[in-house]
């Protein structure tokens, strides 16, 4: 008889519609673990999304059994999930988006995205800063395994937390079936891009920057540095792609201000087939947050043979590294000049192949298969845990 592998759940009710970020994450490694022969994988969706789970889900189980408002499916985990997983037999649990049901047997797995809730409250509301601190603490005491997304962020979770998990470090992969250099036909990406703004498809320098509008993405410098040089590159565009986060009305405010808000395209929140048309149209793309845990925007732009200009010190240097032109936190005069190089193509053109060699490497080892083989170490050691208990 075969065997069925791994009795796997997931917590996959925290994602939304339009999934992005962490909830991207979700989305990739459960369609990465579905196809494992090594996984029997059990979803736990909210009430209304089994049939979009199903899909993901492949030959996997989907309880589509949480409630759709924040407030009651926190509740649920804490109440109701503990039971469900005893149920359905499950072996490891894996809580994707910080939380863990705090009362449950199984050996649980929790990731933890980034520290950002201890290190800038400011970039969130009050209230969610509560609920993450909590929640982060709760799983590096009481979690069987705490899986990060950088070396960064599993430095910065020993920093703020008294860790008494074991800690992984899971990079993210990137999906080059969508973020790769070449466009499916002649003229498909420019199909994409002349609803969203019909200067995308002429020849002219563009600058794009992919994700939600929020304190931490840094945009406001962004704007900033970019209407510093936009008087010399009168037909250049910087592109904003990504839906308003909290505090997205300081980008309202530093376009405003900026004297260049006819060359700057706000595309609001863009669909998925267009943002790989969009990178490759551009000049560069421009990642300049001055926090992430991993930064999976600077790793798509890479996959996609785009010149990447993003901050040194964070995390997408660790991914990125010499693939990247690395401007330093907070030197907006420094990263004026990096756009202006881009703009004018003042590159050594050497340099700029090695780095899209370089770029294309990186990518390479960053697949969502390779992701989904590092979870499944985490969800090894969190079965080992179980068998042999802390202090055993």
């Amino acid at each position: 008889m075969a065997d069925p592998g791994l009795r796997l759940s997931i917590d996959v009710s925290a994602v939304p519609n339009r999934a992005v970020g962490a909830g991207q994450y979700t989305l990739e490694l459960a369609g990465a673990l579905a196809r494992r022969p090594d996984v029997d994988l059990v979803l736990f969706s909210r009430r209304s999304e089994g049939a979009r789970w199903r899909a993901v889900a492949g030959r996997g189980e989907v309880l589509a059994a949480a409630p759709e408002a924040r407030p009651l499916r926190l509740a649920w985990e804490q109440i109701r999930l503990p039971e469900l997983m005893a149920r359905h037999g499950v072996a490891v649990h894996h809580g994707p988006h910080y939380t863990m049901p705090e009362r449950s047997r199984v050996p649980t797995v929790v990731t933890v995205h980034d520290l950002s809730f201890f290190a800038e409250p400011r970039w969130h509301q009050r209230s969610k800063v509560l609920l993450f601190r909590r929640a982060i603490e709760v799983a590096a005491r009481r979690a069987s395994v705490v899986v990060c997304p950088s070396r960064s962020t599993a430095e910065e979770l020993a920093r703020w937390c008294r860790v008494e998990a074991e800690v992984v470090v899971a990079h993210h992969g990137v999906d080059t079936g969508r973020f790769h250099p070449r466009e499916s036909t002649p003229g498909a990406d420019a199909a994409l891009l002349a609803p969203v703004d019909p200067r995308l498809v002429d020849s002219r320098p563009v600058l794009v920057f992919v994700g939600t509008l929020e304190p931490r993405k840094n945009v406001p410098t962004l704007v900033e540095a970019f209407a510093r040089v936009a008087d010399r590159h009168p037909d250049a565009l910087l592109v904003l792609a990504g839906g308003r986060g909290w505090g997205a009305d300081e980008v309202d405010r530093a376009v405003g201000r900026s004297g260049s808000g006819a060359q700057i395209v706000r595309t609001g929140y863009v669909d998925d087939q267009v943002i790989p048309a969009l990178l490759r149209s551009a000049t560069a793309a421009v990642y300049p947050a001055l926090y992430e845990g991993f930064g999976l925007p600077a790793l798509e732009a890479l996959a996609c043979g785009v010149p990447l200009v993003t901050i040194s010190g964070t995390a997408m240097e660790e991914v990125a590294g010499d693939a990247a032109v690395l401007v330093a936190p907070g030197d907006q005069s420094g990263l004026a000049d990096a756009l202006d190089a881009e703009l004018t193509g003042a590159r050594d053109e050497r340099s700029e192949a090695d780095r899209r060699r370089r770029g294309f490497d990186i990518v390479a080892a960053h697949t969502w298969v390779a992701s989904a083989d590092r979870h499944m170490e985490a969800y090894r050691a969190a079965a080992r845990r179980a068998l042999y208990p802390r202090g055993c």
